[in-house]
C-alpha cells in the first residue's frame, strides 16, 4: 500500500500542515528546542516549502515555535514557570466554564459529554496516548461549548492547546485519573450543580498541576 502524504490528500495544505506539526510538537515527536528545517519537513509531509513556512508562522503566534532572527525556527521550550502560570489561568477559566455548563446543561449536552468520556475510556484502556490527549482536550472544549459563552470560548481555545502540550508530557500517568475526574465533573454538570461543578473542575486542574510538577521533579532528578 502506498503511504499517503499530506500533499496527496488535496485538502487545504496550510491547515493540514499546521495541525500535523502541532501534533508532533505536543506528542514530543518534535522535541523542545529542536530546529525546524523547512526543506526537511516539506519532504516528510509531501508538500512544498510555502505551507510549511506559513504553518511555522502560525505556530509561532500560538507559542509552539520560536523564530530566532538569522538562525531559524525551533520548537519552543515550555518552562515549568510557564506551565504554572497556565495552571493558574486554567483554574479560573475552567472553573467558570464548569459553573456555566452546569447552569445551562440539557439532557442532550450531558449525553454529548458522556460520549466523549466513553471514547476517552477506550483510549485509556488501549493505551493510545495521542488519542487520550486529544480526547482530554475535546472534553474540556465540549464543557466550554456547553457553557455557551462566546467570550469564554475565545479564551479557552488557545489555552486548551497549550494545556494539551503539558498534558501530553504526563498522559501515561494522568490518563486514567483524568478520565475519572472528568466523569465526576460530568456528573455535577449533568445534575445542574453549579457550585459542585466549579469545585470539581478546579480540583481536576489542581491534580493535573501536581502530576506535572512531580514529572518535572523526576526529570530533573
Amino acid at each position: 500500500m502506498t503511504e499517503m502524504t499530506i500533499g496527496g490528500t488535496h485538502r487545504t495544505l496550510r491547515d493540514e500542515v499546521t495541525a500535523e506539526l502541532r501534533r508532533r510538537i505536543m506528542s514530543g515527536e518534535l522535541k523542545q528546542g529542536e530546529r525546524l528545517v523547512e526543506d526537511r519537513l516539506a519532504a516528510q509531509l509531501g508538500v512544498s516549502r510555502n505551507p510549511v513556512r506559513e504553518s511555522i508562522r502560525i505556530l509561532s503566534a500560538e507559542g509552539f515555535v520560536e523564530v530566532i532572527p538569522r538562525i531559524g525556527a525551533a520548537v519552543a521550550r515550555l518552562s515549568s514557570a510557564e506551565a504554572e502560570e497556565l495552571f493558574d489561568v486554567r483554574m479560573a477559566i475552567e472553573g467558570l466554564a464548569a459553573r456555566l455548563a452546569a447552569r445551562k446543561a440539557t439532557p442532550a449536552s450531558a449525553a454529548r459529554l458522556r460520549r466523549v468520556l466513553e471514547d476517552a475510556k477506550q483510549a485509556v484502556e488501549s493505551g493510545s496516548l495521542d488519542a487520550v490527549a486529544d480526547l482530554n482536550t475535546a472534553f474540556h472544549r465540549a464543557v466550554g461549548e456547553v457553557a455557551g459563552n462566546s467570550y469564554l470560548n475565545l479564551m479557552m481555545t488557545p489555552m486548551l492547546q497549550r494545556a494539551q502540550w503539558v498534558f501530553s508530557q504526563t498522559a501515561a500517568i494522568r490518563g486514567p485519573h483524568s478520565w475519572t475526574e472528568h466523569v465526576s465533573l460530568c456528573e455535577a454538570i449533568a445534575a445542574g450543580d453549579e457550585d459542585e461543578a466549579q469545585a470539581r473542575a478546579i480540583a481536576h486542574v489542581a491534580a493535573a498541576r501536581r502530576s506535572y510538577l512531580a514529572a518535572v521533579k523526576n526529570d530533573s532528578a
